[in-house]
């Protein structure tokens, strides 16, 4: 109903009434489901899609994910071949490998809860949160589905994670067995969800959510130190009963109940910044951001003001503005410092199970523990990247600001080979030698952080390619691996290292000189490509490469 108030026609203290122009039948105000039936409708009338392709989509994701399970199916499987047979008199010290992965599942939880803080759970994005936020209408119909989006997504990938651990790297042959403990994950994560959802229409703030689970998640990998000391052992890996699993159905149900009476309390500003947030992840997902995704988790639980400012009296000249500007973008982000702690200790852990303990372990313990802790470390870099305009006005040349920013993943990294190599030259026997090729390898993981923080983004104007995720650009698989291709080659004497069970002063030799070679390539400005065009003569500015004179 459209109305419009002539000049003059509304006196209240005379108690005029409008004058209203246009259709003059009144009614009650349309329930939010209406509201969203009718939003939905319209957008799928001018979407343009058929039937037939929406079927086609659906078809075209069901099959992927079953070859995603399938294949993680067959990696955790050949990885189980892998490893060595548990051993049969007991050990006095060490936990079980089946313990270990229900200390996995405690990590995964604080990992869920976090993420239902930072992108929620609930919220209005977008158009959602300019036009129907402002509507005089029942919240409840509106935020339905968005309360129920995330729990149901928690649930599905806490099934298949579990299911998968379960039957693929425990082995475990009960089908009957594998669907109960998936169908627990699957109602375990779906209740966290929902408890994260109850606190924020109390007001909770998503950062406390956030910060709750990320002490859940360094407090696992303390509770599987613990059990490792205490000789804790599981034979496999505890399935719930029947009465737990009907008690944890009942209370996703009352969660969901409660939430769904309780939407209407959740203020708009909640409800606005947890949408932005989750269309940020979401749009940065769909194009394979790696960089976008962080920044966006990052800032889903940032505190919008500061309690206090520091003045920095010791920062004098460019480095140390660069330095200290890393330095505090680190500390402040809790989610970054866990991970780094969290990632430390895994070769730690590895040593602690008999079943890892060997080649295999330590070699993939290294390598995504390493690979988890440097992309925490990079955070300054990848927000320079974002807004160059802060590193353009420092009186420095691009190379040295790239290679100033080395020195804080650096540092870090050195500190994490110390406590990595350290775990495991405490297993093998040697721990000054394996200490050694940890500090040699530390600047590979610096170069890594700063080639992947600022590597170009793709070629949306080039052919695109045909994905499940939507249309890519063809050049999008070697953007995301640039920084991943430097710790593959730098790395190379590590894994030698490790496979061969001892560190050969040969190969402490070439991993000298693989750091060396991998912080001049990434404190570069200039592509491989543009390089050997100059080597050549040629101006890649111009089309064709013309030659210079």
């Amino acid at each position: 109903m459209s109305a419009h108030v002539e000049p003059g026609g509304l006196d209240p203290a005379h108690g005029l009434e409008p004058v209203l122009v246009g259709p003059s039948d009144r009614g009650p105000a349309p329930s939010g489901r209406s509201i969203r039936r009718y939003t939905a409708a319209a957008a799928n009338q001018r979407g343009g899609a058929s039937l037939g392709q929406l079927l086609n989509d659906v078809y075209y994701a069901v099959i992927s994910l079953a070859i995603s399970i399938g294949m993680a199916l067959g990696i955790t499987g050949s990885l189980r071949e892998a490893l060595p047979e548990p051993p049969t008199g007991g050990v006095d010290a060490g936990i079980s490998l089946p313990a270990l992965v229900a200390v996995v599942v405690v990590a995964l939880t604080g990992v869920l809860l976090s993420l239902a803080g930072r992108l929620g759970p609930v919220g209005a994005g977008g158009a959602e949160a300019a036009w129907w936020l402002s509507l005089p209408v029942d919240r409840r119909g509106l935020l339905r589905p968005a309360s129920r989006r995330l729990p149901l997504l928690g649930a599905a990938a806490g099934a298949v994670i579990v299911a998968l651990l379960d039957a693929g790297l425990l082995g475990g042959e009960d089908m009957a067995q594998v669907l109960r403990a998936g169908l627990g994950a699957a109602l375990g994560a779906a209740v966290v969800v929902l408890a994260a959802g109850i606190g924020q229409t109390l007001q909770v703030s998503r950062r406390t959510t956030a910060l709750v689970g990320d002490l859940v998640l360094a407090a696992a990998p303390v509770l599987a130190l613990v059990g490792a000391v205490a000789g804790w052992s599981l034979d496999a890996l505890p399935t719930a009963p029947a009465w737990l699993l009907a008690l944890l159905a009942v209370a996703a149900g009352l969660l969901a109940w409660l939430l769904d009476r309780r939407l209407d309390r959740i203020p708009s500003r909640s409800l606005r910044e947890s949408g932005s947030v989750a269309s940020q992840a979401v749009g940065a997902m769909v194009s394979l951001d790696s960089r976008e995704l962080g920044r966006a988790l990052t800032d889903g639980a940032a505190r919008t003001r500061r309690r206090g400012s520091r003045r920095f009296r010791g920062v004098s000249g460019a480095p140390a503005a660069l330095l200290t500007a890393d330095v505090t973008v680190l500390l402040r982000s809790t989610r970054h410092v866990v991970q780094i702690v969290v990632a430390a200790l895994v070769p730690a852990l590895v040593a602690f199970v008999p079943q890892l303990a060997g080649p295999v372990g330590f070699l993939l313990a290294i390598l995504v523990g390493g690979y988890a802790a440097m992309t925490a470390t990079g955070e300054g870099a990848r927000r320079a990247e974002m807004a160059p305009v802060l590193d353009r006005l420092l009186p420095l040349p691009a190379g040295q600001v790239r290679r100033w920013r080395m020195i804080v993943p650096g540092v870090v990294m050195l500190l994490w080979s110390v406590a990595a190599f350290g775990s495991i030259g405490a297993w093998a026997g040697d721990v000054a030698s394996w200490l050694a090729l940890g500090i040699a390898s530390a600047p590979v993981w610096a170069g890594a952080a700063i080639r992947s923080a600022y590597r170009p983004a793709p070629n949306w104007a080039g052919p695109l390619v045909s994905t499940p995720m939507g249309a890519l650009p063809s050049g999008v698989t070697s953007v995301l691996a640039r920084g991943p291709d430097v710790v593959i080659l730098g790395m190379i004497p590590v894994a030698i290292a490790i496979l061969l069970g001892s560190v050969l002063p040969i190969l402490l030799g070439v991993q000298m000189v693989l750091s060396v070679i991998v912080v001049a390539v990434s404190g570069g400005t200039r592509t491989l490509m543009e390089r050997m065009q100059d080597t050549l003569g040629q101006d890649p500015a111009q089309p064709g490469g013309a030659v210079r004179r």
